[in-house]
C-alpha cells in the first residue's frame, strides 16, 4: 500500500509537560507554534454549543463538549478545524476561518477576498499566535502560515510531482525528481495539493476560489449594522470630582497619566521600576485592576511589535449575538462593527434607545462590605435574563452610583456577568458594553477586554478630560474635544501594546481570552469574576474588596470631596509605602560615604583606580549605617512575598565555620544596565566594582565598548537583546557569560528603549546607530519564535565563544517553570528569575506598574519544575527584583537560588537619589544621563559599590551561621528553614505563602551534570580546525565540504576567534570555504573579516546574523528552476559589518536590525530593512510589505519595475527617491560584486 501524502511532526513540548496524547499530528492537522488566545478561544467555542446549526451534522446535545480542555492548545485547534470540517466547510475555507490572514489593514488584496474574511470575522474569533500548519482531511492535504508569518514553511516543488514542505529547506531529500523551484509560504498564505481538483494550488488562487463561493461582500453590506463609537462629551457634570474620588482617581494620576494621554495622545514614561507594595499589602484602598497582571508571551512564543507591524493588528471590535457558525447564511454578519472598543457616552445612549438592556452595577451601602457579593450575584442574574428575553446587547453599568448605592469595581461586574452568560450557553447571544467611571488607564480597559467586555464607555475619564480642558488645567493645545480624541487615541495605542505582548494580534482574539494573572485576590473573587485566571497565593475575599469601594464611597460623601496625592508613582510623606523611601536611600548613602569622601578621590585618575582595586580598599561610611540600612528594610512593613517568611528555628553554627563573604559575594552580579541607560562613568563604576569582589557585571543590551574588554572595566556577562545593539563578533567572544534577555521586568513582552537625547555620538557609535535618534528594540527576538529557535540561538553563542556560560533571562509568570525546563533542555547554563518589580532607565509606566510577579513566586515555580523534571543539577538559577540585604540573599537561596543580582541598590550605591528622572537625560547626580555637564556631576566609585556589596555578602553570612549553614551551597533550596510569618492584619494573613515552601524532589542546587546533548557544530569545529594555522600564519587558502541541515552555525566560531584576535584590524591570512548542499540554521553567523562562505544549494534561517566583516555567498545548484528561494527567515539580523550575496530570493524581516552590512538579495519577504540602521541593502526583485519600518539609518536601494514599493513601504521613518549619481556609482560597484560572488 502506498500513500500519496504523509505528514510528519516532532518538536518538543514547551508550554505543557510532554506525553503520548500530544503527539502529532492529530486527526486533521500538525501544528508548529503556539495559540495564544486558547483560553479565549476554548470559552467562545463552549459558548456556541447547543447553537452551532449543526442539523446536519448530528444533534446538538451530543456534540458538547465541542473541545476537549484536557488537550494541547494544537489539540484543541484540531477539534474545532474538524467540527468546521464535518460541519459543511471545505478543509482550506474552514482553515482560513480560524487562521485568517490580515485583511483590514493591508492593501493589494482583493475586493472578493476582503469580503470573505469580514463576513467570516462576524462568525468566529481569529485563532491568534505564531503557527505553520499542515492539515488534510484525507482527500487533499494544505499548509497555510499565520497572519504574521512567525514560522518558517519552506517548499520544494519537483518536476516529477513531488511536493515538500516542511519548517527547513533540505528536511526532504529531493535528489533524482528533476529540476526543483524552491519557493516559501509568507505570512497568511496557503498552499493546497488535491489530486481531484486541479493539483496545486496556490495562495491567490485558493482565496479568490473561496471567496466566490458566495457573495460575501454582498451579504455584509446588506446585514452589517452601522455603528459609530460617538461623539466626545462637551460639559463636564457638577459631581465631577466627588465621582473621581469615588472611582479611586488620585492628583498624582491626574498629572502624571491622564492630563499627558490627553494632551500628548500617548501614554507616559518612567523610569526606576515599581518600588511599592504588592496591593493587599500596601495599606491603601487600591482599586481592583491593581490586583491584576497582564501576561506576556516569552521563549514559546513571541510577542508582536505594534509600532512596526501595526498593519496585521486591529482593535475594531463585533458587539451584538453571533450567528451560529456552522451556517452560512446572508445574515450572518448582522452585527455592530466598531472601528474602536472605546465608546463615548451618546454611543451608548444609542445603544439603549435601540433597545439594549442597561444592567445595573451598583449595591446597596447599608449592606456594608458583604453587599458586593450578593449585588455581583444578582447582576449575573439579571444579564442571563435579560439574554433569555431576547436582548442582544447588554450594558453594565455603574451610573446608579449614588449616596445609598455604591458603585461595583467595573472589573468585577465584567467578569461576573461574562462568565454567569458563559456557564449558561449565552454569551454568543449578546454582546457586553461596560459603562464605568474607573476606567481610565490603558491597563483597565485591557483589563475589562479580556475579561470579556466588548466595548467599554470611560464615562468619567473623558467628563474629567472636558472640565481640566474647559478650565485650562489640561495643558498643550487640545480643546475638549480632542483632548478625549487623543486620550481615545492612547488607549487604543496602549491596548494594542498590551495585545502585543502575549503575541495577539486582533482585538476580537483578545477579548474574553483571560490574558491575566492576579496577585492577592481570594478564591470567591476568582470563581465569581475571573474563573481560570491564576492567583498563585489567594488574597483578599469580595468582602475586603466590597470594604475598600466604600471607603472610596465614602470619601466621596464628604462636604467637599478632594483627591489626594497616593504617592503610588513617586514617594510622598504619608502616601503609599516606597521599598527605595528617602530613609533606606540615605542609610545606604551613610553606608558607602557619600558624605565623607575626600573631594579629591572623585576624580582619580586611572593609575590611582588600579592602585585602589589592586589593594582591594573601600571606602568606609557612618559606622553602624549599613546596620541601620538593613533594619529598615528587613523590618520594613510587609512589601512583597519574602517579608512574610521567617527564618525556621534551627542550631546555629560558629560564624568562623561559615564560607566568607568574598566567596558569597562570587555569586553576586549587576542587574543588566546597559551603557546608554548609563553614563560611562557609571556604567565602568558598576563593572570595576563587580570585578573588584569577583562578582560579575552585567552590560545591558548597549554594548560595550572593546577598549574595555581587557581590563577592569570589562563586563563578565555581556547581555544579546531583541535589538542586538553592539552585539558584535568581538562582544561576543569577550565574554565569560552571554545572556539572552528573553523579557525585562519592568516591561515584559517589550523591546528596550532609549530616549533620542540619551543616544550621543559616543552611544551612537557602540551602538551602530544615529546620533539623536531614539532607539527601541524590537518586541521580539526575531531569531526566537519558539523554544526550538531559543535552542538554537543558545547553540549559536555556543559555538561563537566555546567557553563563555549561556544564561537566559526570564520574567516570573505562570508557566514561568515550565518554560524554564525547556530552556534547561535547550541546554541554557543559567536561568535568571526577574521580578515584576525590575528598574528600568525608560519604560512605560502602564508597564512597570501592571506586569510581572514577585521573583519569590517565579523561583519556587522554576524550582518544582526544574526538581520534576530531573533537571535542576544541570543549570544554575540567578533571581533578580529589587535585593537589597543579606537577607534578601538567604531567602532566596533557601527558595532554590544559587545566584543573585542587584540593580537599584548598586545605583543608589553610587550615589543615585531616587529621582526617577532617567528617562529624561537629566539625573542631577550624573548616573542615567549621557549630558556631559551632569555626567561630570558623577561622584561614584567601584570602592563604594564593593563596600555595599561586600556588607551584603556579610549579612548573608551571619545568617546562616544562625541557620546551621555553612555555604549558600547547603542552604540552596532548603525550603525547610522557611515559615510563614504570623501577621496580625487579615489582609497580609490572606496570603497563602506556604504555596511557596514544596519541598524539592531530588538534586536542590546546581550539581553540573553533563548536558543533555553535545552543544557543538561538527561541521564548524573541523572548519575551526583547518582554517585557524592559515589565517595565523598569513596563509590564503580555500577548503571545500559538503553541508547538510544538520550542520548549524558554521563560521561562527572561526569568525568570533578571528575577532578576538585582530579586530578591528584584519586577520593576516585568508580563509575561503565552498560548501554544497542545504546548509541548517545561522550559516555564516557572527562572521568576521578574512574569511568567506560561498554556498551552493540553499540555506535556512538566520544566515550571516551577527556578522561583523567577512562575505557569504549563496548560489542555487544545477537542477534549480529558476527565481528560487536560497535564504530563510532573518537574514543579517543584528549585523555590523561584512558582504552577503543572495543568488536568488529570502524569507520574511531580511537585513533587520542591519548595522553596518551590505547585501544584495533578488527578493526578500515582509519587513525587508526592519529597524535598520546602518550598511547598504539592494534588493533586485519584489519586496514584500512594510519595507523599511524602523529603519533610521542606512539605505536600501529597490528595483521596482512592477510599481509596488509605494505600497510596500513603511514611510514613518524613510522616504523613497530617485538615486544621485554617486549613489548609482556605488550601485554599481555593489551590483557588480553580487554578479562577480
Amino acid at each position: 500500500y502506498a500513500a500519496w501524502f504523509a505528514i510528519f511532526h516532532q518538536r518538543y513540548s514547551t508550554n505543557t509537560a510532554p506525553s503520548w496524547e500530544r503527539a502529532q499530528p492529530f486527526r486533521f492537522v500538525a501544528h508548529n507554534g503556539e495559540i495564544n488566545t486558547i483560553r479565549g478561544n476554548v470559552a467562545w467555542m463552549r459558548s456556541r454549543e447547543g447553537r452551532l446549526g449543526a442539523e446536519d451534522l448530528a444533534p446538538e446535545d451530543l456534540l458538547a463538549p465541542i473541545i476537549d480542555e484536557s488537550g494541547s492548545d494544537s489539540a484543541m485547534f484540531d477539534e474545532a478545524l474538524e467540527l468546521l470540517v464535518r460541519g459543511g466547510r471545505e478543509l482550506d475555507h474552514a482553515a482560513a476561518m480560524l487562521v485568517p490572514a490580515a485583511w483590514e489593514h493591508v492593501d493589494g488584496i482583493a475586493p472578493e477576498v476582503r469580503d470573505f474574511f469580514r463576513y467570516h470575522s462576524a462568525l468566529v474569533e481569529p485563532w491568534d499566535g505564531p503557527a505553520g500548519l499542515v492539515f488534510s482531511d484525507g482527500l487533499r492535504v494544505a499548509a497555510s502560515l499565520d497572519r504574521n508569518g512567525l514560522r518558517p514553511l519552506r517548499i520544494q516543488i519537483c518536476e516529477d510531482g513531488l511536493v515538500a514542505c516542511s519548517s527547513e529547506a533540505g528536511a526532504v531529500s529531493t535528489r533524482g525528481h528533476g529540476r526543483i523551484t524552491r519557493d516559501r509560504l509568507g505570512p497568511g498564505q496557503m498552499l493546497l495539493l488535491s489530486p481531484t481538483e486541479g493539483g496545486l494550488l496556490g495562495d491567490t488562487e485558493i482565496k479568490k476560489r473561496l471567496a466566490r463561493r458566495r457573495p460575501y461582500g454582498d451579504w455584509v453590506d446588506a446585514s452589517e449594522i452601522p455603528a459609530a463609537t460617538g461623539s466626545p462629551v462637551t460639559e463636564a457634570p457638577s459631581d465631577v470630582v466627588a465621582r473621581q474620588v469615588a472611582a479611586g482617581y488620585s492628583k498624582e494620576e491626574f498629572t502624571v497619566v491622564i492630563r499627558p494621554m490627553g494632551s500628548d495622545g500617548a501614554e507616559p514614561t518612567s523610569s526606576m521600576g515599581d518600588d511599592t507594595a504588592q496591593p493587599p499589602l500596601s495599606g491603601t484602598s487600591r482599586g481592583v485592576f491593581s490586583y491584576l497582571k497582564q501576561r506576556f508571551a516569552q521563549v514559546t512564543n513571541p510577542p508582536i511589535d505594534h509600532l512596526r507591524e501595526r498593519h496585521v493588528m486591529s482593535t475594531s471590535t463585533y458587539v451584538g449575538p453571533r450567528a451560529a457558525l456552522l451556517h452560512e447564511k446572508s445574515d450572518a454578519a448582522r452585527l455592530r462593527r466598531y472601528p474602536s472598543f472605546i465608546l463615548f457616552p451618546d454611543a451608548v445612549e444609542g445603544l439603549i434607545d435601540d433597545g439594549a438592556v442597561l444592567l445595573d452595577a451598583t449595591f446597596d451601602v447599608l449592606e456594608g462590605p458583604d453587599g458586593l457579593e450578593p449585588a455581583l450575584r444578582a447582576l449575573a442574574v439579571a444579564a442571563r435574563s435579560a439574554v433569555n428575553s431576547g436582548a442582544e446587547i447588554v450594558v453594565v453599568s455603574d451610573r446608579g452610583a449614588s449616596e445609598e448605592r455604591a458603585a461595583i469595581p467595573s472589573a468585577l461586574s465584567a467578569g461576573a456577568v461574562h462568565h454567569a452568560l458563559l456557564d449558561a450557553g449565552l454569551r454568543g447571544q449578546v454582546g457586553i458594553v461596560v459603562e464605568t467611571d474607573d476606567a481610565r488607564e490603558t491597563h483597565h480597559f485591557a483589563c475589562l477586554l479580556t475579561n470579556g467586555a466588548d466595548a467599554v464607555c470611560p464615562r468619567l475619564a473623558l467628563e474629567s478630560l472636558c472640565d481640566l480642558a474647559v478650565n485650562g488645567r489640561l495643558g498643550g493645545d487640545a480643546g475638549p474635544v480632542e483632548a478625549q480624541r487623543r486620550f481615545a487615541r492612547a488607549v487604543e495605542d496602549g491596548v494594542l501594546k498590551v495585545m502585543s505582548k502575549m503575541g495577539i494580534s486582533t482585538l476580537d482574539s483578545y477579548k474574553g481570552a483571560q490574558i491575566i494573572e492576579a496577585i492577592g485576590l481570594g478564591p470567591d473573587v476568582i470563581d465569581l469574576c475571573f474563573p481560570g485566571v491564576s492567583s498563585p497565593l489567594g488574597g483578599l475575599s469580595l468582602v475586603e474588596l466590597g470594604a475598600d469601594a466604600l471607603i472610596r464611597h465614602t470619601s466621596a460623601a464628604a462636604l467637599k470631596p478632594k483627591l489626594v496625592n497616593s504617592g503610588f508613582i513617586k514617594f510622598k510623606k504619608g502616601g503609599e509605602y516606597h521599598a527605595f523611601e528617602p530613609p533606606v536611600v540615605d542609610a545606604l548613602h551613610e553606608h558607602v560615604g557619600i558624605e565623607e569622601r575626600s573631594a579629591g578621590s572623585e576624580n582619580a585618575g586611572d593609575d590611582e583606580m588600579a592602585a585602589a582595586h589592586q589593594l582591594r580598599a573601600a571606602v568606609r561610611g557612618v559606622p553602624g549605617a549599613y546596620d541601620r540600612f538593613a533594619r529598615l528594610v528587613n523590618e520594613r512593613p510587609a512589601a512583597e512575598p519574602r517579608d512574610l517568611l521567617v527564618f525556621a528555628a534551627a542550631a546555629p553554627v560558629p560564624l568562623d565555620e561559615v564560607e566568607d563573604a568574598s566567596s558569597i559575594a562570587r555569586r553576586f552580579s549587576s542587574g543588566a544596565m546597559s551603557h546608554g541607560a548609563l553614563s560611562a562613568e557609571a556604567h565602568e563604576t558598576m563593572a570595576r566594582a563587580l570585578n573588584l569582589i569577583g562578582g560579575a557585571a552585567n552590560s545591558g543590551e548597549g554594548g560595550e565598548a572593546p577598549e574595555r574588554f581587557a581590563d577592569d572595566r570589562n563586563c563578565a556577562i555581556k547581555q544579546v537583546a531583541s535589538g542586538r545593539f553592539g552585539a558584535t563578533p568581538a562582544y561576543i567572544a569577550g565574554a565569560t557569560e552571554l545572556q539572552i534577555k528573553m523579557a525585562q521586568g519592568s516591561k515584559p513582552g517589550e523591546g528596550g528603549q532609549l530616549p533620542g537625547k540619551k543616544v550621543s555620538v559616543e552611544i551612537a557609535r557602540l551602538r551602530h546607530t544615529v546620533p539623536g535618534v531614539a532607539l527601541i528594540s524590537p518586541p521580539p527576538h526575531h531569531d526566537i519564535y519558539s523554544i526550538e529557535d531559543l535552542a538554537q540561538l543558545i547553540f549559536d553563542l555556543k559555538q561563537a565563544n566555546p567557553s563563555a556560560k549561556v544564561s537566559v533571562k526570564l520574567v516570573a509568570s505562570e508557566g514561568v517553570g515550565t518554560i524554564a525546563a525547556g530552556v534547561v533542555k535547550g541546554l541554557a547554563d543559567v536561568v535568571h528569575v526577574s521580578g515584576g518589580d525590575g528598574g528600568t532607565g525608560a519604560s512605560p509606566l502602564a508597564s512597570i506598574k501592571n506586569a510581572g510577579l514577585p521573583w519569590e513566586i517565579g523561583l519556587a515555580e522554576v524550582r518544582e519544575a526544574l526538581t520534576g523534571n530531573d533537571l535542576r543539577g544541570r543549570a544554575r538559577v540567578r533571581v533578580d527584583g529589587g535585593f537589597k540585604t543579606g537577607r534578601d540573599v538567604v531567602v532566596a537561596a533557601l527558595l532554590g537560588a544559587d545566584e543573585f543580582s542587584f540593580g537599584t541598590a548598586i545605583l543608589i550605591a553610587e550615589g543615585c537619589i531616587m529621582v526617577r528622572t532617567c528617562h529624561r537625560n537629566t539625573c542631577p547626580v550624573g548616573i542615567t544621563t549621557q549630558d556631559e555637564k551632569l555626567r561630570a556631576k558623577f561622584t561614584g566609585t567601584p570602592e563604594m559599590v564593593a563596600e555595599y556589596l561586600m556588607s551584603v555578602a556579610d549579612e548573608a553570612r551571619t545568617i546562616l551561621a544562625s541557620l546551621g549553614l555553612r555555604s549558600i551551597d547547603e542552604a540552596i533550596g532548603r525550603v525547610d528553614l522557611l515559615e510563614p510569618r504570623v501577621m496580625d492584619d487579615a489582609r497580609a494573613a490572606s496570603l497563602n505563602v506556604a504555596s511557596l515552601l514544596t519541598p524539592p524532589v531530588g538534586e536542590r542546587a546546581f550539581t553540573g551534570s553533563l548536558p543533555l546533548q553535545s552543544p557543538r557544530s561538527r561541521l564548524g569545529d573541523e572548519l575551526f580546525v583547518a582554517a585557524v594555522p592559515a589565517l595565523e600564519a598569513g596563509e590564503e587558502i580555500t577548503l571545500d565540504y559538503k553541508i547538510s541541515t544538520a550542520d548549524r552555525t558554521v563560521g561562527a566560531r572561526l569568525g568570533c576567534w578571528a575577532a578576538s584576535r585582530w579586530s578591528p584590524s584584519r586577520p593576516p591570512g585568508g580563509v575561503g570555504a565552498n560548501f554544497t548542499g542545504a546548509a541548517g540554521q545561522s550559516f555564516g553567523a557572527f562572521l568576521s573579516d578574512g574569511i568567506g562562505l560561498n554556498l551552493i544549494g540553499e540555506a535556512n534561517d538566520y544566515v550571516a546574523k551577527g556578522m561583523g566583516g567577512g562575505r557569504v555567498t549563496i548560489r542555487p545548484p544545477e537542477n534549480d528552476a529558476g527565481n528560487p528561494v536560497l535564504a530563510g527567515n532573518t537574514v543579517l539580523y543584528g549585523a555590523t559589518g561584512g558582504q552577503l550575496f543572495i543568488a536568488g530570493r529570502a524569507g520574511e524581516r531580511f537585513a533587520v536590525r542591519n548595522s553596518g552590512a551590505v547585501a544584495v538579495v533578488e527578493g526578500t519577504g515582509d519587513h525587508a530593512c526592519e529597524y535598520m540602521t546602518g550598511g547598504a541593502v539592494v534588493i533586485l526583485g519584489p519586496t514584500g510589505r512594510n519595507l523599511g519600518a524602523g529603519m533610521s539609518g542606512g539605505e536600501a536601494y529597490v528595483y521596482d519595475p512592477a510599481g509596488e514599493l509605494e505600497r510596500n513601504l513603511n514611510d514613518q521613518l524613510v522616504a523613497a527617491y530617485e538615486p544621485t549619481e554617486g549613489q548609482l556609482t556605488s550601485l554599481q560597484r555593489v551590483v557588480t560584486r553580487h554578479l562577480e560572488a
